[in-house]
């Protein structure tokens, strides 16, 4: 999902996609302890995913401060 496709989501809409990719990060630890997985990559790519999607999620909580403030 690209940074685009996350700004779209609403806050609550993100924080859902941050639970289930902190999910998939611990299905994945459990799958490379099993020596069920080989493509170590995936670790790089879900913790990019959950980098992106909190920096959305400030941005949007963000904003919404600021509304409330003004």
């Amino acid at each position: 999902m690209s940074v685009n496709d996350l700004r779209e989501l609403s806050v609550q809409e993100l924080e859902n996609k941050i639970i289930d990719l902190k999910k998939d990060l611990m299905d994945s630890r459990f799958a490379l302890a099993t020596s069920q997985l080989e493509d170590t990559s995936v670790f790089k790519k879900i913790k990019k995913e959950i980098s992106q999607a909190n920096t959305v999620l400030t941005e949007k909580l963000n904003e919404l401060n600021k509304e409330v403030n003004e």
